[in-house]
């Protein structure tokens, strides 16, 4: 384990923005909050995401996520953008978690070289696909870890 990385996740909810919320008991603010009994949950549909906006440039390189079983978002696109505020995404990589009620960890390898420049100001985690029938993705943990240039 590389304990270079520092983590790339801000506690403050205006910095992460989601597709849709179930309900109020399992909001946007649970996926940040570093408390194993909260989650988020989305409403069913595909393609449903979570969009991260981080405080300065960064090269996110490690991504840990725990969902709920039955609830695993099984294809996960990752894209990324320079700018914060009109941001023109890229499609960074893939990750395909598997159906469990585990932590999970990633790393995230580019699918090809010069994406990340001096680093990215926001993230993009789309959820092509679930393990849900009606698409519905629930997640307990979300931590994303790497380098400050």
């Amino acid at each position: 384990m590389d304990n270079t990385y520092v983590s790339l996740i801000s506690t403050n909810p205006q910095d992460v923005k989601v597709s849709s919320t179930l309900e109020k008991s399992t909001g946007k603010k649970h996926l940040t909050d570093n408390n194993p009994e909260t989650c988020w949950t989305s409403r069913q549909g595909s393609g449903q995401y979570i969009h991260l906006t981080f405080e300065k440039p960064a090269i996110p390189k490690r991504i840990t996520i725990i969902f709920q079983g039955g609830f695993v978002g099984t294809k996960c696109r990752i894209e990324v953008s320079e700018s914060p505020n009109r941001p023109e995404w890229q499609t960074w990589t893939y990750i395909h978690p598997e159906d469990a009620n585990r932590r999970q960890t990633f790393d995230l390898i580019p699918h090809r070289d010069g994406l990340l420049g001096e680093g990215i100001q926001s993230m993009k985690l789309v959820f092509e696909e679930s393990s849900d029938f009606y698409g519905r993705i629930t997640i307990y943990e979300l931590k994303i870890e790497g380098l400050l240039p």
